[in-house]
C-alpha cells in the first residue's frame, strides 16, 4: 500500500486523499521559486491541492499565503497539511473553483501547478482527470485569472509538460506578460525534457538565460544541481 504521507525536514504532506500525490518535478518547482529572493509579501497558490507549493514557498519566504483548491478530498488534506505546518498563521485557505472564486485582493506573486493536458487519454479516475485534465481549468483561464489577480508589478510561476511551454507562452504573451526564465526538467542526461518551470512578469525586466536541470546522472544518483536546490526539504539530503 502506498505511503499516506510523505515526510520533509520541516513539515508532513499527507496526500493519501489527493487526486494527485507528491512528485519529483512538484518538489523542484517548488523548490525553485522558494529559493528566490521574490519581493512578495502576498502569494497565491490556484490549485493548491496538498499544499506542497505553499508549504515549501512559507518555509523560506515571510509572505501571506492564501491558497485555493476546488476538490474536497484534496481541500481536506490541504487544510490538514497547513493546519500542522509551522507557518499556518499566514496561510488563508479556499474551498472553491479559482474560475469563478473573488479572490479578496491582488497578489505580488501567483504560483500554479495545472492540469497538464487536454483533448488526450482520460483515466477512469474522475477526481484525478479533472487535476490532471484541463477541461475544468484550462491554460486559457488560468492566464485570465492570473491577469486579473496580479499585481502590475506582480510574477507568476508555472509548471508544465515540456511540450505545452510554447502554447502557454504564446498565451501570456497575448495578455502582456513577459518571460523572466525558463528551467526545462529532464530525468537524466539521456533522457529528453518532459517538465518547464517559466516565470513571467507583467513588467519588461532582463530576461535571464535558458536553463536546464537533470534530476539524476547515468549512474542513478542525484545530480549536484538536484541536490543543492532540495537539500532544504528532503530528509535524504
Amino acid at each position: 500500500m502506498p505511503n499516506p504521507y510523505f515526510r520533509f525536514k520541516q513539515f508532513t504532506i499527507y496526500h493519501d486523499r489527493c487526486a494527485m500525490k507528491v512528485s519529483t518535478d512538484s518538489c523542484i518547482f517548488g523548490a525553485w521559486f522558494a529559493a528566490k529572493a521574490l519581493p512578495s509579501t502576498n502569494i497565491l497558490d490556484i490549485g493548491a491541492g496538498s499544499g506542497l507549493l505553499t508549504l515549501m514557498l512559507a518555509q523560506k519566504m515571510p509572505a501571506t499565503f492564501h491558497a485555493i483548491e476546488k476538490d474536497a478530498g484534496s481541500f481536506e488534506q490541504l487544510e490538514q497539511n497547513i493546519h500542522n505546518s509551522p507557518w499556518n498563521n499566514r496561510i488563508t485557505t479556499f474551498h472553491s473553483d479559482a474560475v469563478r472564486f473573488e479572490f479578496p485582493g491582488k497578489y505580488d506573486f501567483i504560483i500554479s501547478n495545472p492540469p497538464f493536458y487536454e483533448n488526450e487519454l482520460r483515466s477512469p479516475d474522475n477526481r484525478k482527470n479533472m487535476a490532471m485534465h484541463d477541461s475544468s481549468l484550462t491554460l486559457d483561464m488560468l492566464i485570465q485569472i492570473i491577469d486579473r489577480n496580479l499585481t502590475q508589478d506582480g510574477s507568476f510561476g508555472i509548471l508544465l509538460p515540456y511540450y505545452r511551454k510554447d502554447h502557454f507562452m504564446q498565451l501570456a504573451g497575448e495578455k502582456k506578460f513577459y518571460t523572466l526564465e525558463e528551467c526545462h526538467v529532464r530525468q537524466t542526461p539521456q533522457h529528453p525534457y518532459f517538465r518547464s518551470i517559466l516565470h513571467f512578469s507583467k513588467s519588461r525586466q532582463p530576461v535571464n538565460p535558458v536553463r536546464t536541470l537533470t534530476i539524476r546522472n547515468s549512474s542513478n544518483t542525484y545530480t549536484p544541481e538536484f541536490i543543492s536546490l532540495l537539500k532544504d526539504y528532503y530528509l535524504a539530503l
